[in-house]
């Protein structure tokens, strides 16, 4: 699963946030939020362009790292 640094996150409403944003993306099949690593990994149906998952971060109020 592809795994990005998030910026941000610190609480269950933080993580609920960040997974909502990415399940609303099409082909988005799972979500994983890891709050105490600021980690964030998602799996998908097909390839999908990581400018498109950090727009729907960001979006999210949340901001990617590294």
């Amino acid at each position: 699963m592809p795994e990005l640094m998030v910026k941000g996150m610190s609480c269950g409403h933080c993580a609920a946030a960040v997974t909502q944003a990415l399940k609303g993306l099409p082909r988005v099949t799972e979500v994983q939020v890891d709050l105490a690593g600021g980690r964030v990994s998602y799996e998908s149906e097909t390839p999908l362009p990581v400018e498109e998952v950090v727009r729907a971060i960001k979006a999210a109020g949340y901001e990617v790292v590294g």
